[in-house]
């Protein structure tokens, strides 16, 4: 690399070999960032070859390579005479995906779908627009590509009540194979291969995990190894779904390593339209796709359709294609092909972010060379600070009012150090606060540490729904989050609080001058700080998603009429179109939702494989 990478004044002071040197620096900087999200990591795209050659028939069409379709793909295809096509809406996955410390900053970029949600005088006021921001992954890995990488199941109490609601074959011992399966790390006849990828992120703020976990020792809860079946309370830090310092997602586990089997085609920059059903509308017969934008195409289905698009896509795809409820579809003149009630039951996780400050005027600052040395860590090391993301997976699992041997709230800390302003900046802004508190936070981060405690609520009562705003696909579709329309979650949110008011108690939490960082919001403080009446002011402002939507195609027996898929998640009264994704979630578990996505997917294939085997 020549000189003229540094500024001429600086390198006509040197006689040329310290300019070598530093060249040879930024040279091997360059390429190791080059190399982070190589274009040899990703599958290669099919788009050129439909283009210039049409598409045949394949044997199974999936929408969507996300946490759900890759896997589907991964294991269609391992029957070489199955012809397996996947249409991705996205493309290869940013820089900024495979780095674990940056996952925020992928959010309101080309890479995620930037749903906004509906107002509501509940939930998020203190956001953008005080409405709900609601980022899903478009690229290859969805959502798991721009989530926190946890891995955590479940469980038995979530997937026995799917089973006990009549989905047959769901229970946790139905289940728990799947899970097992999906990262088995050596495969059989009988046991094929397994891909998920788990490690242990690397500790990098030892004291505050440490003060964490002391804490919540000293209040009588256990850390745990891992929450397993008999240990579902507790602290403990969850295993991710990354490998040497990057980002595994299924679309890299699952299909990147398999992508070259002769067929299988990915098509990245796909976006579905619509699904065309024959005459009686039993079949869908093919798929339209607008490619890279610009080019309309058509593929057709010799088996199967699976969409995999995820829980907002993909019933606003149903939606858009004449499924769904008849009275909405009729008053956006879409014809019906099957009255369902495509886009209910949407449930998620909503939390409330609580802020503390930490060792006022006493944290050490955080300076531009902290920002510099993790930098060159991560790049030539693949290691520190950006190798792992902060304190997010030191997880608490709790039942606040101790009736139940399974949680009723799960908490993950977020730490951003004194003067990391370029941090916390990242962290505002993909969580959408208004200005107004950002401006807040960022005056006391001055002075103080501050760690951000997500209070997660983790059995909604409150439900959702997903319609279309228009018969046109580019259009976003009306989200009602409905959060803390039912007390029971407001009432349950504010015991989590609660709880952690007793942790700043703590001796382990006092040692370090915790307190509770309170923004100035005019609406909340006429009331008596901290009282019921406070929090309960508070949670409408502090509150959004855990970006975990689930439900809204609603897996359920066919006799029940809110059901959407059966429980071998055929779409009801369609013979060839099968629902693989979150949305097909009865019941949101107790957990981050991207291990249970997994499994769906993992015990997808082997429905569709019994399915087709038997009548070939």
């Amino acid at each position: 690399m020549s000189s003229h990478l540094l500024p001429a004044e600086c390198a006509g002071h040197s006689v040329g070999t310290f300019n070598t040197l530093v060249n040879t620096l930024l040279q091997a900087l360059l390429t190791a960032q080059c190399a982070i999200s190589a274009p040899e990591l990703w599958p290669l795209d099919y788009a050129e070859e439909a283009l210039k050659h049409g598409l045949d028939m394949y044997d199974f069409v999936i929408v969507g390579a996300g946490s759900a379709g890759s896997v589907i793909a991964s294991r269609l295809s391992e029957n070489p005479n199955w012809k397996v096509l996947v249409l991705e809406a996205g493309g290869d996955p940013p820089t900024e995906s495979e780095v674990p410390a940056l996952f925020y900053a992928l959010e309101h970029t080309n890479g995620t779908w930037n749903y906004w949600t509906e107002h509501s005088d509940k939930a998020c006021l203190a956001w953008t627009k005080s409405r709900c921001y609601w980022p899903r992954g478009k690229m290859l890995g969805g959502s798991g590509a721009v989530n926190a990488m946890l891995y955590v199941r479940g469980h038995r109490g979530d997937y026995d009540g799917w089973a006990q609601a009549g989905n047959t074959g769901w229970g946790w011992d139905d289940v728990l194979p799947y899970f097992e399966r999906s990262v088995q790390p050596s495969g059989s006849k009988e046991q094929p291969q397994g891909y998920v990828t788990l490690n242990d992120f690397p500790v990098h703020d030892e004291d505050i995990e440490q003060m964490i976990f002391q804490g919540a020792a000293e209040l009588g809860l256990a850390r745990v190894r891992e929450f397993a079946e008999g240990s579902e309370i507790g602290y403990a830090n969850l295993p991710g779904t990354f490998q040497n310092g990057k980002r595994s997602t299924t679309a890299k586990s699952y299909l990147s390593t398999v992508s070259k089997r002769a067929n299988l085609h990915i098509i990245k920059n796909a976006r579905v339209t619509k699904l065309n059903f024959d005459e009686i509308g039993r079949n869908v017969r093919s798929v339209s796709f607008t490619l890279q934008s610009k080019h309309e195409m058509n593929v057709n289905i010799g088996k199967e359709l699976v969409l995999s698009a995820g829980a907002i896509e993909t019933p606003k795809l149903l939606m858009l294609s004449g499924v769904g409820p008849a009275q909405h579809l009729n008053q956006l003149k879409i014809p019906l092909i099957n009255d369902l009630h495509i886009g209910d039951n949407m449930q998620d996780h909503v939390y409330v972010m609580t802020f503390m400050k930490l060792n006022e005027h006493k944290a050490r600052a955080w300076t531009t060379l902290d920002s510099l040395d993790s930098i060159y860590n991560y790049l030539i090391h693949e290691k520190g600070p950006l190798s792992s993301h902060n304190t997010v997976s030191l997880t608490g699992f709790i039942n606040t009012l101790k009736k139940s041997a399974y949680p009723d709230i799960e908490y993950h800390h977020f730490i951003i150090r004194r003067g990391d302003f370029a941090g916390l900046n990242i962290f505002l802004t993909g969580l959408s606060i208004n200005e107004q508190f950002r401006a807040q936070l960022l005056k006391a981060l001055e002075t103080s540490d501050i760690l951000g405690v997500y209070n997660i609520l983790l059995n909604p009562k409150s439900i959702g729904n997903i319609r279309l705003r228009s018969s046109e696909f580019i259009e976003p579709p009306i989200i009602r989050h409905n959060y803390l329309t039912e007390p029971e979650d407001e009432a349950t949110l504010l015991r989590a609080i609660r709880f952690q008011e007793r942790v700043l108690n703590t001796l382990a939490y006092e040692s370090m001058n915790a307190n509770f960082l309170l923004p100035t919001i005019d609406e909340c403080d006429v009331y008596e700080l901290r009282s019921d009446e406070y929090w309960s002011c508070y949670i409408k402002y502090f509150s959004t998603t855990l970006y975990h939507p689930v439900g809204t195609v609603k897996m359920a027996p066919e006799m029940d009429e809110t059901s959407c898929v059966n429980p071998r998640l055929r779409l009801n009264d369609c013979n060839n179109v099968r629902v693989v994704d979150a949305s097909i979630m009865p019941k949101i578990p107790s957990a981050n939702t991207n291990a249970a996505t997994i499994m769906i997917a993992e015990k997808a294939a082997d429905f569709i494989r019994e399915d087709w085997l038997n009548e070939e």
